[in-house]
């Protein structure tokens, strides 16, 4: 049964994002149910049949998951939109997602698609609709610092923790930004969309996937995407950091750093992919100590708990979502950041972002460079 819960006060109205799923309609009801003007709004950012994928359309993105938005924003009264934004999603997102492969980096969309088009869009939509507020489901906090700036914080659940692909996000769009699932955990976010009245909801599986890729193959993406891709990369070779043929590989847009499965080569020994290189057509293949690094080159910088960084500043460095961190020092050089690993960091990849933290507030982040002597 759906609960009414009778607002006292208004808190002012806020734009929802909301995909369907448990986290963005548990967090447009906590919202509602705390007295704000909730106004719901799912975005379509891909259809899948144009992507060629040969598995039913899952995700954020079908009629289905619309559906279920919907219902819960009219079961408690508020009003919901769908907002088209696959042409501008495409562009962008898309087609720096397949030029990133085809750089010999592996690149991280989501980071990309909250920072430029998402929030925008959410912006964009919320001033039409004169709302002072954009809210999403992700598990972070945000607050306003000593410094008057608006500080990224990890979420009370450090297993759904995802400060890391919220770097991006500037101080504009962060000071009109809620998060009201930061201070929780998931399971009671599991216990509160039973309360809400939503059982099926609350034991609704998680999709993990890229949204335009799926059934999880980028690589098939890639081909069905890049037309004559396979002729133009088949025939590189495997290497070893001295140089020295091992075989030939399938192409190195198809490969990523610390690869170990699915290389279809046999040297005697697990080997790990330690750099590619598209100018050559070539895939380094070396030991797992080869994935150790000592320092990085990190750009596109944005800084978020202050405006600037001191050179030596110590953080903890995160290089990929599920990393648990690495302590290290920045240095600034430029408009790039030298980071230098107190440890050394394993799987270091071209074309992830790394997150800088101060203990759980998030400092900043940028995209890993390739090389770390690349200073600019």
């Amino acid at each position: 049964m759906v609960r009414i819960f009778v607002m006292m006060s208004k808190k002012g109205k806020v734009l929802v994002a909301m995909s369907g799923g448990i986290d963005s309609t548990v967090a447009a009801l906590l919202l509602h149910q705390e007295g704000y003007e909730v106004v719901g709004i799912t975005m379509k950012t891909w259809d899948f049949a144009t992507s060629g994928g040969e598995k039913k359309e899952t995700g954020c993105c079908n009629l289905d998951s619309f559906n279920d938005a919907r219902q819960a924003a009219v079961e408690h009264g508020f009003a919901h939109y769908i907002l088209d934004i696959r042409e501008e999603f495409g562009d962008f997102v898309v087609e720096n997602f397949v030029d990133e492969y085809l750089a010999g980096r592996t690149p991280n969309p989501c980071v990309l698609c909250n920072t430029h088009i998402k929030w925008r869009a959410l912006l964009k939509r919320a001033d039409a609709l004169g709302c002072e507020f954009i809210a999403t489901g992700h598990y972070a906090k945000i607050r306003k610092y000593e410094n008057d700036r608006y500080v990224i914080s990890k979420a009370v659940d450090n297993t759904k923790d995802q400060s890391y692909v919220l770097w991006g996000l500037q101080q504009d769009l962060l000071s009109r930004t809620l998060l009201p699932l930061g201070g929780f955990r998931k399971t009671e976010i599991r216990k509160m969309a039973e309360e809400f009245g939503y059982p099926a909801l609350a034991k609704k599986s998680e999709s993990y996937e890229i949204c335009f890729v799926p059934d999880n193959d980028y690589r098939g993406f890639l081909k069905r995407n890049v037309d004559g891709l396979e002729q133009r990369v088949n025939g590189g070779y495997f290497i070893d950091k001295n140089g020295t043929k091992l075989g030939k590989h399938k192409g190195y847009p198809f490969y990523t750093i610390g690869q170990r499965k699915g290389l279809d080569i046999a040297l005697g020994k697990p080997v790990f992919v330690t750099q590619i290189d598209p100018h050559n057509n070539t895939v380094t293949l070396g030991d797992e100590v080869d994935l150790d690094k000592n320092e990085m080159w990190v750009s596109k910088l944005n800084w978020i708990k202050y405006s600037q960084v001191a050179d030596g500043t110590e953080a903890t460095t995160k290089i990929r979502y599920k990393d648990a961190g690495t302590h290290s020092r920045l240095y600034t050089a430029a408009t790039n950041v030298r980071v230098a690993f107190y440890e050394p960091a394993k799987g270091v990849s071209p074309g992830q972002s790394a997150v800088f933290y101060e203990k759980e507030d998030v400092l900043g982040g940028g995209i890993i460079q390739r090389e770390a002597f690349e200073k600019n």
